[in-house]
């Protein structure tokens, strides 16, 4: 008697659960099937920019004649954007990586300073693109006048000197001595380097057409 009324008090205890069994079953059903929600693919056009586009460029690093190699990598992005038919197709402050090509400090006896980059990537976002720029190089300014100047004033002096020791030939002689003197410190100083320090813009060229991705 006693087993029959527990299994009497199961059975109504089944029933009366069952409905809300069956609707826990289907919410789970339905969250199991309702589709995952993915971003939609962005909707993207090439667009090709032509050689000879001028790129804006500001330096990453800081760059010397005297001190950069060859091969050394130069770091810089864009202080402007690149509009092609009204359109933005790489932002300011894409990144451009380069190296460089030259560097040739002053010399002691002849030669002015040369120092030359060119750029091969650029990285807009997630993208990245191989690029291909013509070479930005500068050269030293000349030191003649300064040059001239360093002989001048030492032979002036050397003429003053002359003079006070002997007359118009004493002068002569001094000039000469001092003008020698003059000459030394040129040939045993360098010229001006070529310096690109951080923060300097500079425009290079597009050798050759790039294209790239634009969304839409």
């Amino acid at each position: 008697m006693h087993t029959n009324s527990v299994m009497r008090h199961a059975l109504v205890a089944a029933v009366a659960a069952g409905p809300l069994l069956l609707a826990a079953n289907a919410a789970h059903m339905k969250v199991a099937a309702a589709p995952l929600l993915l971003e939609a693919p962005r909707d993207e056009r090439e667009v090709t920019i032509p050689a000879g586009t001028q790129l804006r460029l500001r330096l990453d690093s800081s760059h010397a004649s005297n001190t950069s190699r060859v091969e050394d990598v130069v770091q810089a992005h864009l202080a402007a954007p690149v509009v092609v038919n009204g359109r933005t197709v790489l932002p300011a402050e894409t990144e451009a990586t380069g190296h460089v090509t030259v560097a040739r400090p002053s010399a002691k006896f002849k030669g002015r300073a040369y120092l030359a980059v060119r750029f091969t990537e650029l990285r807009p976002d997630d993208d990245r693109y191989r690029v291909s720029t013509r070479t930005w190089g500068r050269e030293a300014p000349g030191t003649k006048k300064k040059d001239a100047a360093k002989i001048a004033v030492p032979g002036a002096l050397g003429a003053v000197v002359g003079a006070a020791l002997d007359g118009k030939k004493g002068a002569a002689i001094g000039a000469g001595v001092g003008a020698g003197a003059g000459t030394a410190v040129v040939l045993s100083t360098a010229g001006e380097e070529v310096r690109l320090p951080r923060g300097s813009t500079m425009l290079v060229r597009l050798s050759a057409p790039l294209t790239v991705r634009v969304r839409t």
